[in-house]
């Protein structure tokens, strides 16, 4: 577990409400301790407007602008469960949003890359990382073609809902890296996990249904 230092004001409130909010993640199936520490431990409310820190503890996904969210704590500590993060992996995060998913992954100690296609997003985001001291690497631009020159990832998660593009994104996993993508129509995905054996040999398995906003992209749904 990385060590992170945070600058922002995280007060006994919050991380009374964090606590309340981890034993509701446990309830609903989340097992994996690590995840839950990471939730324990990451303050969510830092990737929230001031105004709104008081919703930032309970397990819904929020309007972040832009037409995007930050996704459900449900959510995100699902898809990071999946994924099976050990300290120093390469994890490639596509649809960077508020930032919230990216820092989870710091926090477990990964070499995080996350990319976004909404201008405005990338630059708010990029800077909340600088001011939270978060050794997160940021792109500008268009996540479903995933990041080739950076492969091989031990793990890559999606964080917007596609249809093709698990496809696309397979081929830029190590051995043994997880992809966690929501795939399916606009209106109701499957959590799907493809995980790379061998070279060319993948194993997949879907993980219930979830609802995202749609990925936009050249190999997501049309810009």
């Amino acid at each position: 577990m990385s060590k992170i230092k945070y600058t922002l004001e995280d007060s006994f409130k919050h991380k009374g409400r964090r606590k309340r909010l981890v034993q509701e993640l446990r309830g609903k199936g989340i097992t994996d301790q690590t995840v839950l520490d990471a939730i324990l431990t990451v303050p969510r409310h830092f990737f929230f407007p001031k105004d709104f820190w008081d919703e930032a503890y309970e397990d819904k996904a929020f309007p972040i602008g832009s037409g995007q969210t930050i996704s459900q704590p449900y959510t995100v500590a699902f898809q990071t469960q999946l994924l099976r993060v050990h300290k120093g992996a390469q994890i490639l995060e596509v649809g960077t949003g508020s930032g919230y998913q990216a820092a989870i992954l710091a926090h477990l100690g990964a070499k995080v890359f996350t990319i976004e296609r909404v201008e405005e997003l990338y630059r708010k985001t990029t800077q909340l990382f600088g001011k939270l001291k978060l050794p997160v690497t940021c792109y500008l631009g268009d996540g479903s073609m995933g990041l080739p020159q950076k492969s091989p990832f031990d793990g890559i998660v999606v964080t917007a809902g596609g249809n093709s593009l698990a496809e696309q994104l397979k081929e830029q996993l190590g051995k043994g890296g997880r992809l966690v993508v929501p795939t399916g129509n606009r209106s109701i995905q499957k959590m799907v996990l493809i995980e790379r054996l061998v070279e060319n040999k993948y194993e997949r398995t879907e993980h219930g249904d979830f609802k995202f906003v749609p990925l936009l992209g050249k190999n997501g749904w049309e810009t």
